[in-house]
């Protein structure tokens, strides 16, 4: 069984080398959706897969990193990556382009990064993230599987080369997330929600 979970956030970028020159030549922004796909044979003593409400934790946290911030591409023009850091608060500096594609890799890498790496609370078991979609506009969307995300000819992501400001942690639940990630230490859900 597969359940769906979407979210949506705003961002900006400049998607360096692409074929249209307004996206490869100005920053410009998209009001993205995200459909989060999260599949298993199992339920848990709630009789579901896994609760909504759990979805709205580090999951949510995760993907509003990316909101009123600048997805940047490591290997852009220095002084275009120094003037985004100078003049935004909230910045994540990318190992590959900010693409839609390329956001659906970051954001499954990273979700499923977390899956790993939480501990149940109401008896879950067999979560597998089935994929992730990222709507970039309202008739165009990247659905990254897990082949994709951790597909080297794509482009290789880890978690030491997502890079999220200050200001981005700052807003997360819990502000070591990313490095709890990066040691492979375990996220406890609470509870009571």
């Amino acid at each position: 069984m597969i359940i769906r979970k979407s979210f949506k956030f705003e961002n900006a970028h400049i998607v360096r080398k692409c074929t249209t020159a307004k996206c490869r030549e100005s920053l410009h922004g998209h009001s993205y959706r995200v459909e989060v796909l999260i599949e298993s044979n199992n339920l848990d003593n709630g009789q579901m897969i896994l609760d909504f409400g759990l979805m709205k934790l580090e999951i949510k946290d995760i993907i509003d990193s990316f909101d009123h911030s600048v997805s940047i591409w490591h290997r852009d023009d220095p002084s275009y990556i120094l003037a985004m850091k100078e003049h935004s608060k909230r910045w994540i500096i990318l190992p590959v382009s900010p693409s839609a594609e390329q956001l659906s890799r970051v954001l499954f890498f990273l979700i499923d990064r977390y899956f790993l790496l939480n501990q149940t609370v109401n008896g879950e078991s067999g979560i597998t993230l089935q994929s992730i979609i990222v709507h970039e506009t309202d008739s165009g969307y990247a659905q990254c599987f897990k082949h994709d995300a951790y597909n080297k000819n794509m482009g290789e992501i880890s978690l030491d080369k997502i890079i999220f400001s200050e200001d981005v942690k700052n807003d997360w639940r819990d502000p070591n997330m990313h490095k709890k990630m990066i040691a492979g230490m375990k996220f406890t859900n609470p509870i009571n929600l």
